[in-house]
């Protein structure tokens, strides 16, 4: 049976609640068949969170491994293609640290691709009946800072693994004033048990436009 590692973050900004510790722990607890499925809750604290990440992704050993974020604004599901190697906080983490223009991983590259089909993985979540798609930012907050830097440990350490990074909407219960949109955290899930399927699965993605404009 295939290992999924999947994260999550504690809530920030003041919030009671995180989506995608939430979504986490609702799919690892019914996993998709054929995938052993171990939830991680990670610091919103820039360093931190990435030795979480790093000690969690080596000790459990994943085959595949599937970040989450929240990012209150988005309609849906959205698989981010790229990380770049910067850390540029528009508000302080949850430690009051506030990185302006510094490398995740110094030295290293500009930017990394998330190695899941990611154009599957969107197919996938809209089959399940929830709204998907690509996106080509993950900010430059502590969820692009997670994405980079399993990026990198993937590729100098453990380059059979699969990785990458899906935000998620805020809950309907962060969204009662109508300021945003949002998705019940068991839609989440059940696309993103979709999604880990998929990339499980495909062997190579898909070839359809999901490209951006601007």
């Amino acid at each position: 049976m295939a290992r999924a590692l999947i994260t999550g973050f504690e809530p920030f900004d003041g919030a009671d609640v995180n989506p995608s510790w939430e979504v986490a722990r609702l799919v690892a607890d019914t996993p998709p068949d054929g995938l052993l499925v171990t939830p991680i809750r990670l610091s919103c604290v820039f360093g931190q969170a990435a030795e979480e990440l790093r000690a969690a992704v080596r000790e459990f050993t994943p085959d595949l491994v599937v970040c989450l974020g929240q990012a209150a604004g988005r309609p849906d599901v959205t698989v981010e293609r790229v990380a770049i190697n910067v850390d540029d906080a528009r508000i302080p983490d949850n430690a009051g640290r506030q990185p302006v223009d510094q490398p995740v991983a110094p030295g290293g590259p500009a930017a990394y691709f998330s190695t899941l089909p990611v154009k599957a993985c969107v197919a996938a979540v809209r089959q399940a009946g929830v709204p998907a798609s690509l996106s080509h930012t993950a900010g430059t907050f502590v969820c692009n800072h997670v994405f980079y830097a399993l990026m990198h440990l993937l590729a100098t350490e453990l380059p059979t693994v699969r990785g990458g990074f899906v935000h998620i909407p805020a809950l309907p219960e962060q969204a009662l004033d109508g300021s945003k949109p949002s998705l019940p955290a068991d839609a989440v899930a059940h696309a993103l048990r979709a999604l880990l399927t998929a990339a499980a699965t495909h062997t190579a993605d898909l070839r359809v436009p999901e490209g951006a404009t601007h």
